[in-house]
């Protein structure tokens, strides 16, 4: 019985421990399924992970790319966009790319009228009269007769509005005594002011010559000059329509002028500047715009068709107008009278030489600028006017951001023997 009762423990010992043993193998393999599991699904959440930070990454490197690069999507070959005040350039594609400017030409035509109005070489109701060769331009045109005489104003509108040939070649006879000398003036100007890639064979665009070309960013240089020095102009490029007369040997007659921008009418704030357009220039435009005293220029050359010059030229004005905001000192801090050695006047007038502006592409806080004024430690006469005494110098968290030059308002004279004497028997008397 003993040994019967000891039989049965030892299987019962045995099938224990083997039932003991497989459950174990089960729980092993359950864990290493598990373990298993968890390390694949870890390698997904990895492989997740490092797909997040890729995308997070590639996104990051959009948003740095995006303001420094300024990615526009253009189908125009060559554009900038220019902020007036300062000729800050905010963005630019194949800027420098010599193309046919078509009768975008005539912002240099209408800079040198208006040059000439200042000078007082013209006045606005001087009468101008057509000449046959004015009349033979063909293109645009507000068909103006031989002999036929109309206002510089009157032409001037024609010009600018309707982009009119004829009278833009009247206006250059009537300034320069011929077209060829107002065009020689054109390339000095031009060359005056920087466009290095320039060179007119005509005023008004209408010649195919391969030898008459400017730049996109010439197009911007020549458009910031007429637009600083004579804001008025946009008094005729934001005109939609107008009415001009002829009178003739034929009777008189009137003549509607349209606008061919387009873009007065579809871009707020816009109000000028200049279109053209030929089969060999293709589509061009310099473009204007003014919002929250920020004036920008957005010049289109060689735009495929017309659609495109206007869309393009409004995604330039308007990715101008959200990355940039100006200052500009309104209220500068008044002068004092100066003394100046050796002068015969004991106190001397000056003035500050110009406004300040700043452009910021960064969203700076503008009340964070301080001003500083630095006098010149010798100011002796004699001292012709407009000679620098001093200067006025902006700075933005520490850093110097611009100057505008103080200057005499008046010429100084050098003291003489009789001043001296004056200025001992002022000091005795009193």
């Amino acid at each position: 019985m003993k040994r019967l009762i000891c039989c049965l423990m030892a299987v019962w010992m045995l099938v224990g421990l083997v039932w003991t043993g497989q459950l174990r193998a089960e729980e092993t393999a359950q864990t290493g399924t598990a373990v298993q599991e968890a390390g694949v699904s870890g390698q997904d959440g990895d492989a997740q992970g490092d797909t997040a930070v890729q995308e997070a990454g590639a996104s990051g490197q959009d948003g740095d790319a995006q303001p420094k690069t300024a990615v526009l999507e253009l189908q125009t070959p060559h554009a900038l966009v220019m902020e007036v005040a300062t000729g800050t350039v905010l963005f630019e594609k194949d800027a420098d790319a010599k193309v046919h400017p078509a009768s975008v030409t005539k912002v240099m035509t209408v800079l040198l009228i208006f040059e000439a109005l200042e000078e007082g070489r013209l006045t606005l109701d001087e009468q101008v009269t057509t000449s046959a060769h004015a009349k033979s331009m063909g293109g645009s045109q507000v068909f103006l007769e031989e002999g036929e005489t109309q206002t510089v104003e009157t032409l001037l509108k024609c010009i600018i509005i309707a982009s009119g040939n004829d009278a833009a070649v009247a206006m250059a006879e009537h300034i320069a005594g011929s077209e060829e000398a107002f065009v020689a003036r054109m390339n000095e100007r031009a060359a005056e002011l920087g466009m290095k890639n320039t060179h007119f064979v005509d005023c008004c665009g209408l010649t195919d010559s391969s030898d008459h070309y400017t730049t996109a960013r010439d197009v911007a240089l020549a458009s910031r000059e007429l637009l600083a020095r004579f804001p008025q102009v946009t008094d005729y490029s934001k005109i939609w329509m107008e009415d001009i007369t002829h009178v003739t040997a034929k009777g008189s007659s009137t003549f509607t002028l349209t606008n061919t921008n387009k873009l007065l009418r579809a871009f707020d704030g816009c109000d000028g500047l200049k279109t053209g357009s030929t089969s060999y220039a293709k589509y061009c435009l310099s473009a204007t715009a003014q919002r929250g005293g920020i004036r920008l220029i957005g010049t289109v050359m060689t735009a495929p068709d017309s659609k495109t010059r206007f869309a393009d030229a409004a995604k330039l004005l308007g990715y101008g107008f959200a990355c940039c905001t100006l200052y500009h000192d309104d209220e500068m801090e008044p002068l004092p009278q100066i003394r100046v050695r050796g002068a015969a006047e004991p106190l001397v007038d000056v003035k500050y030489a110009g406004e300040f502006s700043y452009l910021s592409t960064t969203n700076e806080d503008f009340s964070a600028i301080e001003r500083t004024i630095r006098w010149q430690d010798e100011i002796c006469a004699p001292l012709a006017q407009g000679a620098q005494v001093g200067v006025c110098v902006y700075t933005l968290n520490g850093k110097e951001i611009g100057s505008v030059p103080i200057v005499t308002a008046a010429a100084v004279e050098k003291a003489g023997y009789l001043d001296y004497l004056d200025e001992m028997w002022k000091h005795w008397i009193l």
